[in-house]
């Protein structure tokens, strides 16, 4: 590793998949304190790395904007292949899709990422080569940090990962969160929103939550459907809406609360990253795969039999998730695990 001056690691997307690579960081610079860490990284997205002081250089793209506009791509090019100017020892992809492959070989002629048999896109393999082999099965915490730290030489093990310091930052976050967190009860946030409808879990119990807890229970939001499922669980509760919040400010948010509740996405992610107490509700995806399970970071899933390599979008089973249960767990989280 000692060779290795200057590394990129390439994770564009989504905001969980980017703080479960994140963990690796700290790592990284024990072993090797000299080394300088650029990150690529989608720019709707980018907010998450901010103020991460083993991070030295961050870099925004916007290949979302490709979608909208084809002719984005060339754009997106020329930026990228600019960036190769930094000469990097060694880039790693550690998304595995096609489109990070080909982001990650623009960088630089010696790029890292895993083997055709450990990920879904199997071609963005060969633009490696240096290959890492994980199950896909694995857990992805467990997956990134292989794939991070095996090519620079050392090893992540669990026990590292577990007891792992806080790695989310932030900075000039907007006083308007401390005006709703409470001094006299135990502040409880709920993410309610998912990238998919049938990740999301039900806003009726979501709201017998709040009034079983008899806590300070609040909700964050991202877009406006999800804030009218926000307003939704306020009416019908005692949990309060929050403004809209960057990350920055969520960031700040979840590291003041005393517990998270939500969906399998990425603010509720944001707990386990911060060391706070969580509760992560699975339905149709994996929670053995998708988080890591601690003392103090639970997880709560439905009845389905979940593929990781299909997932169905049609399975809903999130709702059926005892909401009895999850004040339970809560309550044991809050006052009885203590010690």
């Amino acid at each position: 590793m000692n060779q290795i001056r200057k590394l990129a690691i390439v994770k564009l997307s989504a905001m969980g998949d980017i703080i479960h690579a994140m963990v690796a960081l700290q790592f990284i610079k024990k072993n090797n304190p000299n080394i300088l860490i650029d990150w690529f990284v989608e720019e709707s997205f980018s907010q998450v790395l901010d103020n991460n002081p083993h991070i030295d250089n961050i870099y925004k793209l916007n290949l979302k904007s490709i979608k909208k506009n084809k002719l984005e791509i060339f754009n997106q090019i020329k930026l990228i292949k600019s960036y190769s100017k930094n000469n990097y020892d060694l880039v790693i992809d550690a998304q595995g899709l096609i489109k990070s492959a080909i982001v990650s070989r623009l960088l630089s002629k010696d790029v890292a990422g895993f083997d055709k048999e450990s990920i879904r896109e199997k071609s963005a393999s060969y633009f490696y080569n240096k290959k890492v082999s994980i199950s896909y099965e694995k857990n992805t915490i467990d997956r990134n940090a292989k794939v991070i730290s095996n090519p620079l030489g050392f090893d992540i093990t669990s026990k590292m990962i577990l007891e792992k310091d806080p790695f989310l930052f932030y900075k000039d976050e907007n006083k308007i969160i401390y005006d709703y967190l409470s001094n006299d009860k135990k502040n409880i946030l709920f993410i309610i929103g998912a990238s998919w409808k049938s990740k999301m879990y039900s806003k009726e119990k979501f709201a017998k939550i709040a009034n079983n807890t008899n806590e300070n229970c609040l909700i964050v939001w991202g877009s406006e459907e999800e804030k009218k499922i926000a307003e939704y669980i306020e009416r019908h509760s005692c949990a309060q809406i929050m403004p809209k919040l960057d990350l920055n400010t969520l960031k700040a948010l979840v590291s003041h609360s005393h517990l998270i509740i939500g969906n399998d996405t990425g603010p509720t992610h944001m707990a386990w990253a911060l060391n706070v107490p969580s509760i992560t509700i699975f339905g149709n995806t994996p929670g053995y795969r998708n988080t890591y399970e601690t003392k103090i970071n639970k997880i709560l899933e439905s009845n389905s039999k979940v593929n990781p390599h299909k997932l169905d979008k049609s399975d809903f089973s999130i709702k059926d998730v005892d909401e009895k249960y999850i004040v339970k767990v809560a309550k044991e989280i809050l006052y009885e695990e203590k010690d």
